[in-house]
């Protein structure tokens, strides 16, 4: 039997076990094997972690650093994401099954949110107020929050904690990062980094290790003061019942199932690539993937045609191999709900046009068809269900009102894509639909400079851009009396 990777988890500074030495197996979801061990946390670990950055941000060192010199730790970070993509890119792919072509550019990519947040650090500032009595200065001055409780999934995961640590770090705030039970290796390997690039110990956390007690701990701990929480729905109702022992400010990005609507004057092949790479890109395992595809009906056989084509091509396999096109899913909890809710959609009168299983040629690894089913009825229950897998939706419609209706017709609003040659259609419909991300005639594009988050049962609350820095920071508002006179009389009323 191969030797398992062993991990300890970072708490101020130090790498360490779990308190009582329990740990959990990490399974690559290629084989169904374990490869790694992942450190149990305690309750005690976990109130250590945050103790230990309360004391770095109300005592130091990083409250007694200056903006600039917070920028120059991150941009060091950056420097290592950069370097040291390869290898990050290869423990992601081996522990979450991800195409390591796809996490190692993603890896690299990431870098560019470090040198933003980076160059952030110093442009942070307050107001001066034109205030309405004459003998008053008074301005705002915008503070770090303190310790922020960040709690990312498995999927996208060092994607995820640039965009919530890079701001928290740039504003002066110190983080406790709970890495995914189901993926933490890649979370681990990244401590390695904050380590290499000098950042002080307690500043930045890793915890591992369940919902409760890690996660329950983590969110209701009492110096905890802000959560930034990506993840399901059900795990977000927790999160916001444990945070009312604490009071901490809570912002929430809960995945969708995302609208991809195509007119008929798109360009066909531009759609048909945005919808194949929105639906089968990571496996489907994005909380933005267009899995619901709205088709007008002048164009959907031809369209349906070139993206059945293009599914029967995709290369399923070792996410370790260049070839790849599709690897496994995560979990196989994943796999099994998927199968469920398939069957299910046909019993419902949908009809399956590619996929629908899991491959025979791929041994014990968690993997499954590209799968394209043609709904009866915008009713459907697998409609409105996410699935975080390879499975596309789809409905037909005849009227830009109608795709309006159908896309809005759901408890989600993440992200959603619009193809159309005609500009004034692009917008309005861009305008009408209920989401935090439009695409317009592409799909999946990400920036440290645009901010993203979602409505309705997709959360709430913003990431990336420049006002996720301002999200972690809360303003001061400080009075001044440039009055040589003596404050009047408090019991005489002028």
């Amino acid at each position: 039997m191969t030797e398992l990777a062993e991990y300890k988890m970072l708490i101020d500074g130090e790498w360490i076990a779990a308190e009582d030495g329990k740990s959990f197996n990490s399974l690559t979801p290629a084989t169904g094997m374990p490869w790694a061990t992942i450190p149990e946390a305690t309750a005690n670990d976990v109130d250590r972690a945050v103790k230990s950055a309360h004391q770095a941000f109300s005592v130091g060192p990083w409250s007694k650093a200056t903006p600039t010199e917070r920028g120059r730790y991150l941009r060091k970070l950056a420097d290592l994401l950069a370097e040291k993509s390869e290898e990050l890119g290869r423990v992601e792919s081996i522990d979450t099954g991800k195409m390591l072509k796809e996490t190692r550019w993603q890896a690299k990519y990431i870098a560019e949110f470090f040198y933003y947040y980076a160059g952030c650090a110093d442009k942070v500032h307050g107001d001066t107020m034109p205030i309405d009595k004459s003998d008053m200065c008074v301005f705002t001055m915008r503070e770090p929050l303190g310790v922020v409780a960040a709690v990312v999934p498995w999927n996208s995961q060092l994607f995820l904690v640039a965009v919530k640590i890079g701001p928290a770090l740039a504003a002066g705030n110190t983080v406790v990062l709970k890495a995914s039970e189901h993926a933490s290796a890649a979370m681990l390997e990244f401590g390695k980094l904050i380590e290499e690039a000098g950042i002080p110990p307690g500043v930045v956390n890793i915890v591992t290790g369940h919902g409760d007690p890690c996660g329950r701990i983590l969110t209701s701990h009492p110096l905890v003061q802000r959560i930034s929480f990506t993840g399901g729905p059900d795990t977000a109702g927790h999160i916001i019942q444990n945070s009312k022992e604490n009071f901490a400010e809570v912002s929430l990005e809960l995945g969708g199932k995302s609208p991809f609507i195509v007119f008929d004057d798109a360009d066909l092949e531009s759609a048909v690539n945005g919808s194949v790479a929105g639906i089968f890109g990571a496996s489907g395992q994005s909380c933005v993937a267009g899995s619901r595809l709205y088709l007008q009906d002048t164009i959907a056989d031809k369209f349906l045609e070139a993206m059945v084509e293009q599914a029967k091509n995709i290369e399923i396999g070792d996410p370790l191999e260049d070839s790849t096109q599709m690897g496994p899913l995560a979990t196989t909890a994943q796999l099994d709900r998927i199968e469920i809710e398939v069957d299910y959609a046909q019993e419902e009168g949908g009809k399956l046009l590619h996929g629908g299983k899991r491959p025979s040629n791929l041994g014990s690894g968690w993997y499954y068809e590209p799968t394209i089913i043609e709904c009866a009825d915008q009713s459907n229950r697998i409609v409105d269900t996410e699935l975080f897998g390879p499975v596309l939706s789809v409905l037909r419609f005849r009227t830009e009102e109608e795709a309006i209706n159908h896309a809005n017709d759901t408890k989600h609003g993440l992200a959603a894509g619009v193809f159309s040659k005609n500009g004034a259609r692009s917008l309005r419909v861009a305008k009408a639909v209920r989401a935090g991300i439009i695409w317009v005639n592409t799909y999946r594009v990400v920036s440290p400079i645009a901010e993203f988050g979602g409505f309705k049962g997709s959360g709430y609350g913003r990431e990336s851009g420049f006002q996720a820095i301002y999200d972690y920071t809360r303003p001061k508002t400080i009075w001044v009396n440039t009055s040589e006179e003596p404050m009047s009389n408090p019991f005489t009323m002028r």
